[in-house]
């Protein structure tokens, strides 16, 4: 029997994130079983007194069919920024999906200087396949 430690975070105030737009990507190159690209932007802004460097983010996604999917992995983008304070850092990934619509939400994991674990949370947002939008095609 394994025994699990629990490791604590702090939510430090000035720390957050901003979903600055969510974009569905009709002309994606998509699996068929998953044929729904959605483009996020986030920003992670740093509004506390020490750089905090981002070491790990989870995200979970819950499709219109109540399915939760969890992603959990090291950085961000292959990344594990050091956003300095009053700094951001901003970028884009992508979420595919097997349906219209979804809702995503998560966290990011860090450390600030003084080495102590901070997490910030993804705000949950709402991906939707816009009407009339078939994957593969213009609509035009």
């Amino acid at each position: 029997m394994s025994v699990r430690k629990s490791v604590n975070f702090q939510e430090p105030p000035g720390l957050r994130v901003t979903v600055d737009e969510v974009v569905y990507h009709r002309e994606a190159e998509t699996p068929p079983d998953r044929p729904h690209c959605f483009v996020y932007y986030i920003s992670i802004h740093n509004g506390t007194d020490q750089p905090v460097t981002i070491k790990g983010r989870k995200w979970v996604v819950t499709n219109e069919r109540g399915e939760i999917t969890a992603v959990e992995g090291e950085g961000v983008v292959g990344q594990t920024p050091t956003i300095a304070p009053g700094a951001c850092f901003t970028y884009n990934s992508f979420h595919l999906l097997s349906t219209r619509t979804a809702v995503a939400e998560g966290s990011y994991l860090g450390l600030d200087a003084s080495g102590r674990r901070v997490l910030t949370r993804i705000p949950r947002f709402e991906m939707k396949v816009p009407t009339g939008s078939v994957p593969g095609r213009s609509g035009h």
